[in-house]
C-alpha cells in the first residue's frame, strides 16, 4: 500500500489535473470500480490511490457556470510555497489591440548566462487553474534542468474563448524571446510545455508560432495534451476510459467554453483545435505522455502519430493503466511510477536542448 497523506491528496489531486472529479469516481471508493472499469485495469501503484480519491472526491460539485466560482477556488497542490532560493518575478506585458494585457511568471533568470528556456502554460480544462499556481513546480524544474521559464497567466474560458488565450500565450512566447538576453535564456532553444489544457495550449502555440514565423520553437512537451474536441462525443471512446478524474462530460464542458460552440461540430476555428489541423508539417520535435485509462489517450496516440508521418520527430510514452494527472498524484503519494516518469519527462526536455540525459 502506497503511503500518502489524504487531506494533500484531496487537495493536490483536484490542482493537478485542474478540475472536480466526476461522480463516476466515487464509486472507485471501494472494492467495486466505475461500471465499465476493472480494478485489475488500474496500475498497481494507483489502485489504492483510486480507491481513495473516489471516496474524497464523491461530493465535489459538477461542472456547470454556475459552480464555476467554486471550482476555481485554488487548492493547495502539497506545499505550492514558491521557493526563496529560485528567483520569479511577476511581469505584465503587452499582448496588442484589442486585447488586455497579460500577467507572467519570469522564473530562474540568471542574466548573463545562455541557458535553454520553456514557455509554460498550466492545465485546467481551459477554464480553471493558474499560472501563479503553478510557480512552484515550475521552479522546482527549472532547477532540474538549469534553464529559465516563463508560465503564462493567459485568460480562462468562458469569459474568453480560445481567440483571446491563444493571444495571451504567444505575447508571452514572443516576450521571452524578445527578452532572452536579459533573462539568460537562449534564444534557439525555446520549448513549449503543458499539461492536459496547458499541453494542448502548448501545441497550438506550437502552431501558431510555426505559421507567423517570427519566434522559433526547439521541442514541444505535451502532458496528456488536451488536443481534440471530439473526443467523447462524435468521437466515442472505451467505456472504461475517462471513467477517473477527467470525464466526457467534464470535456464537452470544457470545450464548449473554450470554443464558444458546441464541440464535435463539423468545423472548428483554426489554431483552436490542434487535432483538428491538417498539416503539422514544420513543427518542432514532440514527447507526449498519456496513460491508457485517461479520456485523452487515443486522441494523444492518433496525434504522436501524425506529427511522425509528417516528418516531425515524436516520442510517445503510453503508461498502461494510468489515468489523467496520474504522474503528480503519484509523485505525491511516494508511488515509484511518478519518479519514473518525471525522469522520462525530464530527459525528453534535454534531448530537446540538446543537453545530456540526466
Amino acid at each position: 500500500m502506497t503511503d500518502f497523506n489524504r487531506r494533500e491528496l484531496l487537495a493536490g489531486s483536484a490542482a493537478l489535473a485542474g478540475l472536480s472529479l466526476a461522480p463516476s469516481i466515487a464509486q472507485a471508493a471501494t472494492s467495486a470500480p466505475p461500471a465499465a472499469l476493472d480494478m485489475r485495469m488500474i496500475h498497481p501503484e494507483l489502485r489504492e490511490i483510486a480507491k481513495r480519491m473516489g471516496a474524497m472526491f464523491g461530493s465535489m460539485p459538477t461542472w456547470t457556470r454556475e459552480n464555476l466560482p467554486q471550482l476555481r477556488k485554488p487548492f493547495p497542490f502539497g506545499d505550492m510555497t514558491p521557493l526563496k532560493s529560485v528567483p520569479f518575478e511577476r511581469k505584465v506585458v503587452p499582448v496588442g489591440k484589442p486585447h488586455p494585457d497579460v500577467a507572467i511568471y519570469v522564473i530562474n533568470a540568471r542574466p548573463g548566462s545562455r541557458r535553454p528556456a520553456i514557455l509554460h502554460t498550466h492545465g485546467g480544462g481551459y477554464i480553471i487553474g493558474s499560472a501563479e499556481s503553478s510557480v512552484r513546480q515550475m521552479q522546482e524544474l527549472a532547477v532540474k534542468l538549469d534553464c529559465v521559464i516563463v508560465t503564462v497567466e493567459y485568460r480562462l474560458a468562458p469569459e474568453t474563448t480560445y481567440a483571446g488565450s491563444i493571444e495571451d500565450n504567444y505575447a508571452g512566447l514572443k516576450w521571452l524571446h524578445a527578452n532572452a538576453a536579459s533573462i539568460g535564456a537562449d534564444p534557439a532553444r525555446i520549448a513549449v510545455l503543458g499539461e492536459s489544457a496547458g499541453g494542448g495550449h502548448a501545441a497550438m502555440l506550437a502552431l501558431v508560432a510555426r505559421d507567423r514565423g517570427e519566434v522559433p520553437i526547439c521541442f514541444q512537451c505535451l502532458i496528456y495534451p488536451m488536443l481534440d474536441d471530439r473526443t467523447g462525443t462524435t468521437r466515442k471512446v472505451q467505456p472504461w476510459v475517462g471513467q477517473l478524474v477527467w470525464t466526457p462530460m467534464q470535456n464537452h464542458f470544457g470545450w464548449e467554453a473554450f470554443l464558444g460552440a458546441k464541440p464535435g461540430g463539423s468545423k472548428v476555428p483554426k489554431y483552436a483545435v490542434p487535432a483538428r489541423m491538417a498539416d503539422l508539417k514544420g513543427l518542432p520535435p514532440a514527447f507526449i505522455g498519456v496513460g491508457t485509462l485517461d479520456l485523452f489517450c487515443d486522441e494523444d496516440i492518433d496525434y504522436a502519430q501524425r506529427l511522425n508521418n509528417a516528418g516531425v520527430p515524436a516520442e510517445l510514452i503510453v503508461v498502461p493503466g494510468a489515468f489523467h494527472g496520474f504522474d503528480g498524484i503519484a509523485m505525491m503519494a511516494k508511488a515509484p511510477l511518478g519518479t519514473w516518469f518525471e525522469n522520462v519527462k525530464l530527459n525528453a526536455l534535454r534531448r530537446g536542448f540538446g543537453i545530456p540525459a540526466g
